[in-house]
């Protein structure tokens, strides 16, 4: 996870964006590229997203082929014997 940075420049560029933004050289490293990466259309947070979205797909998919599966009824949420919730 080590990144050597061996330019001057960038350095410096690193330790102006962060002071003029109030972020950690990191932080300002971390948006700078967030940024870069999203003006070539590229989603950065997609890995971390891709596996959610694609579980809701799926959950929709299931419930549009049977929309009414699933559904409780108030007597459901009961216990027949006690009357507490289940």
């Amino acid at each position: 996870m080590g990144l050597n940075i061996k330019n001057e420049r960038v350095h410096r560029l690193a330790r102006e964006a962060a002071r003029v933004t109030g972020r950690t050289q990191t932080g300002a490293i971390e948006e700078a590229l967030v940024r870069l990466l999203r003006e070539y259309d590229v989603d950065p947070d997609q890995a971390r997203t891709a596996p959610v979205v694609d579980r809701v797909l799926a959950i929709a998919a299931q419930w549009q082929a049977d929309p009414g599966r699933g559904h409780l009824r108030a007597e459901d949420l009961y216990d027949e014997v006690t009357g507490l919730p289940r």
